[in-house]
């Protein structure tokens, strides 16, 4: 019996559950992975000043927006080099592989130059602080000029993912946040011939660990047999593969980038009241990563097993994997709000908080963690949009929560106080938990309800 043929048998009869937990554990161990990368620079940078926290906090949305293109990208490529291999065309499979790695080149020359040009105009807009400006603009510089280690990685990432490879994946993130985690005292603060640089060492630590990672990728790419192979020699663009990896790309670029612009809109909000509130969200973003990262590792693990079941017409299954899944994140998502109720004192400490500081964050992630439990049935809601093909309810979902409605409620309630502003986050939760509440029930009641075994 075929691989293939196998893991066709494994989604459609396993237990669902134990095909969620088999599925979903090195997904989330690499999600948190993920998210160990965007907290270990702020932790470092903490103890520099809370200037270079500010700094780093504002610099935080263009580097989710260089985040969302790789990993945009990464996900055309996963989904059509998965399509061709299941539809048995090796040779597409082959150079949907090939483009996506060239895509990924093109991308980082475009960062590239955005990290010459625009590093500087986006500060000016943010702060006249000098300190803030020059450690702002050479850490975004930095992270943005050498960003190829990432978007390389990314790609091979995601083609081995598409073959159904999880472990090597995961070892990638392991080796750039490992040496990201060993560089970063070494370069921020100086360690033997190698002077202290402040928040640059962060930036250098970080782009370091990215091409490590992407040696490491490319390496097991070329030493190891895959179910892809990637060759260059007789390389011809293909405008139609383009077309295919961006067709499915391009909205998962812009369901990325919706946080990149969320933030810009907050940081403007919160800059009017202090540079301390831009670095409070700052450090909120950081910390509810360990929270959301985990569920999002989820969903990768359950989003195929939906549809798998979805397209064998098994209504029992399709819904398991929605309950379990919800199940799981809800309980991931309680341990959240308890920690950031319990202990908020403690996570602001990790990152050198002064007592204004702390009372401030205290006050802001108990108030935000109210999005948690509400955000849970949301995000699995967009994953069952997406698994069983309804993507635009997806992106309704995600403009939702994160723009539509936190923006305008932000600025409303910033009128009432600062401490008023952070409510935006459970407020969007709630709105767009309900509109997807509505969009699944005409859902099952216009597509899923007679879904049966033909």
């Amino acid at each position: 019996m075929s691989n293939s043929t196998l893991q066709a048998n494994k989604m459609g009869s396993e237990p669902v559950l134990k095909l969620i937990i088999s599925m979903s554990l090195p997904a989330m161990f690499s999600m948190i992975i993920q998210a160990l990368y965007n907290i270990v620079d702020s932790i470092f940078v903490a103890q520099v000043s809370e200037n270079a926290l500010t700094a780093v906090s504002l610099a935080y949305p263009l580097q989710m927006l260089l985040i969302s293109f790789a990993v945009g990208t990464g996900v055309g490529v996963n989904s059509l080099v998965s399509r061709r291999l299941g539809e048995g065309h090796q040779k597409d499979a082959n150079s949907a592989a090939a483009h996506g790695i060239i895509l990924g080149a093109i991308n980082w020359v475009v960062f590239l130059i955005l990290g010459f040009t625009i590093t500087g105009p986006f500060f000016s807009a943010y702060t006249d602080n000098p300190e803030i400006y020059q450690m702002g603009t050479q850490y975004l510089s930095c992270v943005m000029i050498f960003s190829f280690g990432m978007f390389i990685e990314l790609v091979i990432e995601k083609t081995l993912q598409a073959t159904g490879n999880m472990i090597f994946p995961m070892f990638f993130m392991l080796t750039g946040a490992v040496t990201n985690i060993i560089l970063d005292p070494i370069f921020i603060f100086g360690f033997g011939p190698v002077p202290a640089m402040g928040v640059l060492g962060a930036a250098i630590a970080t782009v370091i660990g990215q091409i490590f990672s992407m040696i490491f990728s490319i390496a097991v790419l070329v030493l190891k047999n895959h179910a892809v192979n990637v060759s260059f020699k007789k390389f011809k663009f293909s405008g139609k593969t383009i077309k295919n990896i961006y067709s499915v790309g391009v909205p998962a670029i812009v369901m990325q980038s919706i946080g990149s612009v969320m933030l810009l809109g907050m940081n403007a909000i919160l800059i009017g009241f202090s540079t301390t509130a831009v670095s409070v969200l700052g450090v909120y973003f950081k910390l509810q990563s360990f929270v959301f990262m985990p569920v999002f590792g989820l969903t990768h693990g359950v989003m195929p097993i939906m549809g798998y079941n979805y397209g064998a017409r098994n209504k029992k299954r399709l819904m398991e994997a929605l309950k379990y899944g919800s199940i799981i994140a809800f309980i991931i998502m309680v341990l959240g709000t308890i920690a950031f109720w319990l202990f908020p004192e403690q996570l602001m400490g990790m990152f050198n908080a002064n007592d204004d500081m702390v009372q401030m964050g205290k006050t802001a992630l108990r108030a935000i963690s109210l999005c948690f439990i509400p955000a849970t049935v949301g995000i699995m809601f967009i994953t069952f949009f997406q698994a069983v093909g309804k993507g635009a309810r997806s992106l309704i979902i995600s403009v939702l929560r994160q723009l539509g409605i936190l923006l305008p409620v932000a600025y409303m309630l910033s009128f009432c106080g600062l401490e008023w502003v952070w409510y935006a986050f459970p407020i969007a939760e709630v709105a767009a938990l309900i509109t997807a509440i509505i969009l699944f029930v005409h859902l099952m009641k216009t597509d899923i309800k007679n879904l049966e075994v033909r």
